[in-house]
């Protein structure tokens, strides 16, 4: 078994110790190497029709540093989009992205299923149908507040944000069933919906 530090973040040593094994056997699969298993989460923010106002790119920016622990990268234009304004290779950023790996990426889950989820208005629960084919989960933000890192001078520009799970391994079933694991609460289907 795998020697686990004391340094290491609660759901990666929950992971290693116990829920691999418990997926490998609830998902049977014959390798413990199919398990699915969370490769990297990529946190990102667009800017959209607000790409010339300075300060709100700031606070994207800042905010998306305070919330991820870690320096963003300027996302630039790949394609033009008249509505926004936007041509391809445009100078400045449309947006900011900030890729976790490893523990930082264990460490943010653990932060957003535990503690920011449950501080969102109205909340009742994540989407089911965000999953892509290959078992990646994107889910939506409304407003960065939700999470404790923000504070209320951050808060006076509001935006959102896009959360991406990429998960090793993964189809829309055995990542619902990693992502359940690891304490992601979905949305209860309405009764007479898939019965």
């Amino acid at each position: 078994m795998k020697k686990i530090t004391t340094n290491t973040p609660r759901l990666k040593q929950l992971f290693d110790t116990k829920l691999k094994a418990d997926l490998q056997k609830k998902l049977q699969l014959d390798n413990i190497m199919e398990v699915p298993s969370l490769q990297k989460i990529v946190v990102s923010s667009g800017v959209g029709k607000k790409k010339d106002d300075k300060k709100y790119l700031e606070t994207v920016k800042n905010t998306l540093e305070k919330i991820t622990g870690q320096a963003t990268t300027e996302r630039l234009a790949k394609k033009s989009i008249a509505t926004f304004k936007i041509r391809k290779g445009q100078g400045g950023a449309i947006g900011y992205m900030a890729t976790l790996r490893n523990d930082k990426m264990y460490e943010f889950l653990d932060r957003l299923v535990n503690i920011a989820l449950p501080h969102t208005r109205d909340f009742h629960g994540v989407p089911l149908k965000a999953f892509d084919k290959q078992g990646n989960y994107n889910l939506g933000i409304k407003e960065q507040t939700i999470f404790q890192e923000i504070s209320f001078e951050d808060a006076q520009v509001l935006h959102g944000l896009e959360v991406a799970l990429v998960i090793k391994n993964g189809s829309p079933e055995k990542s619902k069933a990693l992502l359940e694991a690891f304490g992601v609460p979905f949305e209860k289907a309405l009764k007479g919906e898939g019965e």
